[in-house]
C-alpha cells in the first residue's frame, strides 16, 4: 500500500480531553518549574504530529500489529506520567515552602520527571523514524513540514531537559552525567517498546505500550540506579544522576519493588534455566532435544522459589541495608496489628471467593454482555480497597503489591502454561476476557489493580490534597462503573456516530464521583487528613476524567486514573 489513506480528522474529543489536562497542568506550575511545563507542551505538540501523521497512513506503522479497534494513542500515551511526574513536582514545591519537604526529595522526583520524559520523546524519535522509512518516496509539503516541526521540538525539548538539570547541579560533570542517563531510558525505552509490541502483537494498542515501556523504564531505572549507586558508594563519591539515595524509602515500597521487579525478570531467568537444563539433556542422549512437561514444571517452580526467596531478598538486604529477610518482615508487620489485618485478610478471601464463584457462573450461564460483568468487578475492587484506605492505608500498599505478583505469577503459569495450573487457569480467565483482551496476554486484572494502586503508591509521603490516593477507586470503582451500566440501560444520545459511550452515561459517572467525595470528604476530615482541595478544582478534575473516559478509545483502567491522580494534585 503506497497511496495515502483519507485523512485523519484534526480534531477528536480525546485529543481535546487532552490539551485541556495539559493546559490545566501547566498553568498551575509554579515560576520554578516554568521549564518543565516547556517540556511537557513541547513533548505534547510532538506527539500530537506524530498521531496525526500515523492515523493519516496506518500503512506507515504497520510492521507493529495493534489492538484492534482502538486508536493509536500516541498523544495520550506521550503525555500522561510526564504529566502526573509535574504533578508531583507542584506537590513538593508545596512542601517546600511549608518546610514539609526537603530540596532531596525535589530533585529526586524532578530526575523521575525528565526520565520520563525523556523516554516519551525517544519512543516518538523513533516512530518518526519507522514512519520516514516506510515512506521514502512521501515528498509532500505536509510530510515535511511535520518532520521539521518534530525535530525543533525535539531541540528545543533538548535545551529544557539541559537547563533544568543544571539548575539542580553543582557541577558541570555532574549535568553531563544526568543527561547520559536521560539518554539511557530513552535508549532502553525504545529497546523495550520494540520488544513488547514483537512479542506480544494484537495486545495494546501504541499508546497503552507507550504507557507502560515509560513506567517500566522509569522503574527499572530508579532499581538500576539505587544498585550502582549502593556498589560504588565508595569508589566514586560523586552521585550518579545526583539523586540522594539516601532519602527515606519505606520497607513497604522496597518489599514492592524487589517481588515485582523480580517476578518481571523472572521469566528470562528461567529461560536461562531451562537452556542450560536441556543442553544437558542433550549431553546425556543426542536424541532428546526437549524437557518432558513434569520436568519443565518442576524446574519452574523450583527456580521461582529460589530466585523470589533467596536471590530477590539478597538484593533487597544489599542494597537498601534490610537488617531482616523481607519475608520475616512482612510477618512482623502483620502481626504487630493482628486483629485488625488478619480481619482484613479474611474479609478480602470470602468477598473474593464469594464474587469470583458468582461471576464465573454468571459468565457460564447467562447472556450478560462481558463489559457489563467486569464491572461488577469494579464495584468489588470499591467494596474490597475504600475501607481498607481509609482504616489501613500501610496495610493497604503491601496487600496491593502482594496481590500484584500473583498476578504476575499467575501470568506468567498461564502463558507458559506449566501444569498443572496452567490450562485450567487459562480456561478459568477466557470467561473475564472481552474485545481489549487477547489469549496471548488478558491485561484487564492487571489494570484495574494498578489503577487502584498507582495513585495510593505516589501519594505516600507528603500529601495535603487528600482524595489524591483515592483516584484510582473513585474514577474505576465509582464513575466508570455508573457511567458504562447507566449508559447501558438508559443511554440514547451518543458522544460520537462510531463509538458506544453515551452524554447518559458520562454525566451519570461525573454525578456519582460527585456525590462520593462529597460523603468522603466529611469523614476524612473528621480522620485528620489534611483537606485544601477546593470544590471547583475538583469538579474540573472529575469532570476532565470523565470525559476521556467517554471519548478514549484506549484502556480506560490504565489511563483514567492516572490522569485524575494528576489533576487532584494540582
Amino acid at each position: 500500500m503506497t497511496g495515502e489513506s483519507s485523512p485523519a480528522p484534526l480534531v477528536t474529543g480525546e485529543r481535546v480531553v487532552v490539551a485541556v489536562v495539559v493546559s490545566r497542568v501547566i498553568f498551575s506550575l509554579p515560576l520554578s518549574l516554568i521549564s518543565h511545563g516547556f517540556s511537557l507542551f513541547l513533548l505534547c505538540l510532538s506527539a500530537f504530529l506524530v498521531e496525526i501523521r500515523a492515523e493519516s497512513s496506518p500503512s506507515l506503522l504497520s510492521r507493529f500489529s495493534a489492538r484492534r479497534g482502538a486508536s493509536s494513542g500516541i498523544l495520550l500515551g506521550a503525555v500522561t506520567l510526564p504529566a502526573v511526574m509535574i504533578s508531583k513536582l507542584v506537590q513538593l514545591t508545596r512542601a517546600i515552602s511549608l518546610h514539609e519537604a526537603e530540596q532531596d526529595e525535589l530533585a529526586h522526583v524532578t530526575m523521575q520527571y525528565w526520565a520520563a520524559s525523556a523516554s516519551c520523546c525517544a519512543i516518538l524519535i523513533y516512530l518518526s523514524v519507522i514512519m520516514s522509512q516506510a515512506k521514502k518516496t512521501e515528498s509532500s509539503s505536509s510530510s515535511v513540514w511535520l518532520t521539521r516541526v518534530s525535530l525543533s521540538g525535539t531541540v528545543l525539548y533538548g535545551a529544557a531537559c539541559f537547563l533544568s538539570l543544571s539548575m539542580i547541579s553543582h557541577t558541570g560533570l555532574n549535568t553531563s552525567l544526568k543527561m547520559l542517563w536521560m539518554l539511557f531510558h530513552g535508549l532502553a525505552a525504545v529497546k523495550l517498546i520494540r520488544h513488547l509490541l514483537c512479542t506480544f502483537p494484537s495486545c495494546a494498542s501504541i499508546g497503552e505500550t507507550l504507557l507502560v515501556t515509560s513506567g517500566l523504564v522509569l522503574y527499572f531505572g530508579d532499581f538500576l540506579a539505587c544498585t550502582i549507586a549502593k556498589i560504588f558508594e565508595k569508589l566514586i563519591p560523586v552521585d550518579l544522576v545526583s539523586i540522594s539515595y539516601g532519602i527515606k524509602r519505606t520497607e513497604t515500597g522496597i518489599i514492592i519493588q524487589g517481588l515485582l521487579l523480580g517476578l518481571v525478570l523472572f521469566p528470562m531467568v528461567f529461560r536461562f534455566v531451562l537452556h542450560i537444563y536441556e543442553s544437558f539433556l542433550r549431553m546425556r542422549d543426542a536424541r532428546q532435544r526437549n524437557c518432558s512437561d513434569a520436568a519443565k514444571s518442576v524446574l519452574f517452580f523450583v527456580s521461582l522459589v529460589l530466585f523470589m526467596v533467596v536471590a530477590v531478598p539478597s538484593w533487597m538486604q544489599f542494597v537498601h541495608d534490610f537488617h531482616q529477610h523481607p519475608f520475616l518482615w512482612v510477618l512482623t508487620f502483620v502481626f504487630s496489628e493482628p486483629l485488625k489485618r488478619l480481619s482484613l485478610c479474611i474479609y478480602w478471601v470470602l468477598l473474593i471467593a464469594v464474587s469470583v464463584s458468582r461471576f464465573y457462573n454468571i459468565s457460564r450461564s447467562s447472556k450478560v454482555e462481558r463489559i457489563l460483568l467486569r464491572k461488577y468487578y469494579h464495584l468489588m475492587a470499591v467494596l474490597m480497597f475504600l475501607p481498607a484506605l481509609v482504616l489501613q492505608p500501610k496495610f493497604l500498599d503491601l496487600a496491593f503489591g502482594t496481590a500484584l505478583a500473583v498476578f504476575i505469577a499467575l501470568e506468567i503459569i498461564r502463558i507458559w502454561r506449566i501444569q498443572p495450573l496452567g490450562e485450567p487457569l487459562h480456561q478459568f480467565m477466557n470467561a473475564f476476557t472481552d474485545h481489549r483482551d487477547s489469549e496471548l496476554l488478558i491485561v484487564s486484572h492487571f489494570s484495574l489493580l494498578l489503577g487502584c494502586a498507582l495513585p495510593i503508591w505516589m501519594s505516600s509521603g507528603f500529601n495535603d490534597r487528600a482524595l489524591s490516593p483515592f483516584a484510582g477507586i473513585l474514577s474505576l470503582g465509582i464513575g466508570d462503573t455508573m457511567a458504562s451500566m447507566v449508559g447501558h440501560k438508559y443511554g440514547v444520545l451518543r458522544w460520537s456516530k462510531t463509538g458506544k459511550k453515551t452524554v447518559e452515561g458520562t454525566a451519570a459517572g461525573i454525578t456519582s464521583v460527585m456525590a462520593v467525595c462529597f460523603v468522603l470528604v466529611p469523614v476524612l476530615a473528621s480522620m485528620g487528613y489534611i483537606l485544601s482541595q477546593g470544590w471547583w478544582s475538583l469538579l474540573v478534575a472529575v469532570t476532565a476524567t470523565g470525559m476521556l473516559e467517554a471519548y478514549t478509545a484506549q484502556l480506560d483502567n490504565a489511563f483514567i486514573p492516572l490522569v485524575f491522580y494528576s489533576l487532584l494534585c494540582l
